[in-house]
């Protein structure tokens, strides 16, 4: 199995969302993330969809989600031709003794302190999946109290976009 992101462009319509993934759930796929939110034009809606499949399955889903009257547009993103990244927000152990070591680590990965408190820090991190992970190793000895991290957001590299067409026959 190997990893594809798709990047799907949708009518912003009630039931999009459920009638996608239902085709995924049929054809037995797990969806490893799967973000939604919209684009430029409130009407159409990106979807990154990043999903552990062979190639050849990969295919034939791609073809029965071009069939559904609310997809605009299906393009699958390579790692090195896109923008990929992930949000995570991580409550930290950090008594006073180990805070400055903390705060130093998070420096060093270039994420965000939003919030302290006597005995924990929330801190804010935002790139690729192996940049948090390599983050949350680092953190790890501190004590991970809480974490949430959201699914991948990608766009294509360079001056062009997929939406193009997309948008201007919607």
């Amino acid at each position: 199995m190997s990893r594809h992101t798709l990047s799907v462009l949708v009518e912003n319509r009630p039931g999009v969302l459920m009638r996608i993934t239902s085709l995924f759930a049929r054809r037995n796929f797990n969806i490893h993330s799967l973000t939604v939110g919209p684009t430029e034009r409130g009407e159409i809606s990106r979807m990154t969809i990043v999903v552990d499949v062979e190639t050849q399955p990969l295919e034939q889903v791609t073809k029965q989600l071009n069939k559904l009257i609310n997809v605009l547009k299906i393009v699958e993103l390579e790692d090195d031709a896109s923008v990929q990244r992930e949000l995570m927000l991580v409550k930290v152990r950090a008594d006073a003794a180990a805070r400055g070591e903390v705060l130093d680590t998070v420096q060093l990965f270039r994420a965000h302190v939003v919030d302290v408190a006597p005995d924990a820090v929330t801190v804010e991190a935002t790139g690729s999946p192996d940049k948090l992970a390599a983050l949350l190793r680092v953190l790890e000895p501190f004590g991970i109290r809480e974490l949430v991290q959201s699914g991948s957001v990608a766009l294509s590299r360079g001056g062009r976009a997929i939406s193009d067409r997309a948008l201007r026959s919607a």
